[in-house]
């Protein structure tokens, strides 16, 4: 005959195993992350590897645990950033993160920006890897639909919208000493636009522009506006502005545009920015379901870095597996 334990007892024994299953303390492990782990094999492994390299080494040394340190702080945001791709089904090739590599080295050496940052303690797969994800964060903004879209119609359709604030004008202003000389002086610019140079040196020093400069509108002076808004192309005005001496001449020569072509760059950087924001946030909330928890042994992972424990860090888990720390998990971009 079977008899029954009092439902008391079969709850305890079931806390019980929860908490055995729960528990993630082994001193062989240093770090969990999500069902997975980085067991301190592995760290000790990464870490010596990575040594071999005399400018690594010399990086590190006398700061082995924080080396230490830095080196689970890349192994965990590469397991981080893998989960993420394979969760919103993103992929970026070698050939593309290759390419964003060269396109921000714009002709610098790829061998001085290693040769850099092993003098910081990282390897070229971590230059690399931080290229990679900076375009997963990218992709995975614009697949949220954020950022704007990198693709070739949504950049122009963007440049429509901004086109107006991107004009240009040449300007220059000069201050003179009464109005009747300041009338002049528009009068003799306006009668030959190129003289300005030569007549901005009769008036040196204070507020003076030496020569026409292209100035997008958007960043015209304040008493200025109103008058470069009306002025027509090689005209010039008068106006008196509080503070400065005299009376204020301002001339305007031509203006322009930038086509598509010649500001795509800044339009790209902007839907980039954009997007990489949101990607960062979809990130986050990875990290966060993973539940990583780190070996007190190495520290604690504070906004995607591990970092030395204060006091020592007790790690205690409910028995849904969360951390009741808050150092022991950790979440940012």
């Amino acid at each position: 005959m079977r008899t029954r334990r009092p439902a008391a007892a079969v709850l305890g024994l079931v806390a019980a195993v929860v908490a055995l299953t729960g528990c993630r303390t082994s001193p062989d492990v240093a770090a969990y992350v999500g069902d997975g782990q980085v067991t301190v094999a592995e760290l000790q492994a990464e870490v010596d590897q990575r040594l071999a390299d005399p400018a690594i080494a010399g990086a590190a040394a006398g700061s082995e645990a924080d080396y230490t340190r830095q080196v689970l702080t890349l192994l965990l945001r590469q397991q981080v950033y893998d989960a993420a791709a394979q969760r919103y089904d993103v992929e970026v090739t070698d050939t593309e993160v290759d390419d964003f590599v060269a396109q921000a080295l714009a002709g610098q050496d790829p061998e001085a920006l290693f040769a850099q940052a092993a003098a910081q303690g990282f390897t070229r797969e971590d230059v690399l890897d931080s290229a990679r994800h900076q375009l997963v964060r990218r992709e995975l903004g614009t697949a949220a639909g954020e950022g704007g879209g990198l693709d070739e119609a949504a950049l122009r359709a963007r440049y429509e919208e901004v086109r107006g604030d991107l004009e240009q004008v040449e300007l220059g202003y000069l201050a003179a000493p009464d109005q009747a000389t300041a009338d002049a002086v528009v009068a003799e610019l306006t009668a030959d636009p190129a003289s300005y140079p030569a007549v901005a040196a009769r008036f040196p020093g204070g507020i003076t522009r030496p020569a026409l400069q292209p100035v997008a509108v958007s960043d015209v002076p304040a008493p200025l506006v109103e008058g470069v808004a009306a002025a027509a192309p090689d005209s010039g005005f008068t106006v008196t502005v509080p503070d400065v001496p005299g009376v204020v001449v301002a001339f305007v020569g031509q203006r322009t545009t930038p086509s598509f072509e010649e500001v795509r760059g800044q339009l790209e950087t902007e839907a980039a920015s954009g997007a990489e924001e949101a990607g960062a946030a979809l990130v986050d909330d990875v990290r966060a379901d993973l539940g990583i928890t780190v070996n007190p042994r190495y520290g604690a992972l504070e906004d995607d870095v591990v970092q030395e424990a204060d006091g020592g860090v007790v790690d205690l888990l409910d028995d849904d597996g969360t951390a009741t720390d808050p150092a022991a998990t950790g979440s940012g971009g």
